[in-house]
């Protein structure tokens, strides 16, 4: 179990509330989520410089001391990943905590692989050896990163949402093969800050589509130094709802995508899985 927050908007957009601020923002949730969980095993936020990504990761709750504050408060970016982590495979360290960085590529992951040791070694053949390397910690979500950018390279020119849900597909035979009675979690974000596809499986997630600047009703300000006559589109994604706002539940066992274009497209797991197949 886990929490995890990703935006990508048309123009550099502030966070902070989302994060700190709002009713039930991440840190809110780190600190007790719906369910009554915490989520104080470690935190992260990532966000793009241009095109290179930061990450600013901790092994300690969101809610100990001003540094997740102060890293909400600093990020003003066209796309944005941060989690707070409840830690089921791995321990504390920050080589365990989300997101993962390989490039260009973040990843974040809310959910558990069950029996992971037995999952990992049918799993593991299918990891590039370079990227294999790469791999420092030793988390079930760290090695569905890996596996994914491995098809992904294996095959650029495929749709990432098609590559995605046949990954998450083969994940998800994978882990019925070892303990069909524990199905896994599949929460997952992966952008390369141009595009981001997800997926829900196993875990509740919710989106919020924005048309236009607004001022926020938590805050008092605009999150956009916007030039008008421009057009506005941003769309959050959260474990929870974060606000009283529109927020509009996932169906279970899709693959979402988030395109340079700004096209938002829904599949069923087995329909992108399927179309990558063919």
């Amino acid at each position: 179990m886990c929490r995890l927050y990703a935006m990508r908007a048309t123009e550099p957009t502030r966070v902070e509330c989302s994060l700190v601020h709002a009713q039930n923002a991440l840190m809110q949730q780190s600190i007790g989520d719906a369910e009554g969980l915490a989520h104080g095993h470690g935190w992260g936020v990532a966000d793009y410089a241009d095109t290179v990504p930061l990450i600013e990761k901790q092994t300690w709750a969101a809610w100990h001391g001003e540094h997740f504050r102060k890293t909400a408060a600093r990020v003003y970016a066209k796309t944005v990943v941060a989690h707070v982590r409840h830690a089921t495979v791995g321990g504390h360290s920050v080589e365990n905590t989300h997101p993962f960085r390989n490039g260009r590529w973040i990843f974040a992951h809310n959910g558990t692989v069950p029996h992971f040791a037995d999952v990992r070694d049918l799993m593991i053949e299918h990891i590039d050896p370079v990227l294999r390397n790469d791999i420092k910690g030793v988390t079930d979500s760290e090695h569905i990163f890996y596996y994914l950018l491995s098809l992904h390279m294996r095959h650029p020119e495929t749709p990432l949402q098609q590559t995605v849900g046949r990954g998450l597909q083969r994940i998800i035979q994978w882990s019925q093969s070892v303990q069909v009675e524990e199905p896994p979690a599949l929460n997952i974000v992966l952008t390369d800050g141009e595009q981001l596809v997800g997926s829900r499986y196993g875990r509740t997630l919710w989106h919020l589509v924005r048309t236009e600047v607004t001022v926020c009703g938590i805050c008092g300000r605009k999150h956009v130094q916007h030039e008008s006559g421009q057009d506005y589109r941003a769309i959050e994604i959260a474990s929870e709802p974060i606000s009283g706002e529109n927020w509009k539940p996932f169906a279970d066992g899709v693959v979402y995508s988030i395109d340079k274009d700004f096209h938002f497209s829904i599949e069923p797991i087995l329909q992108a899985a399927g179309a990558a197949a063919a």
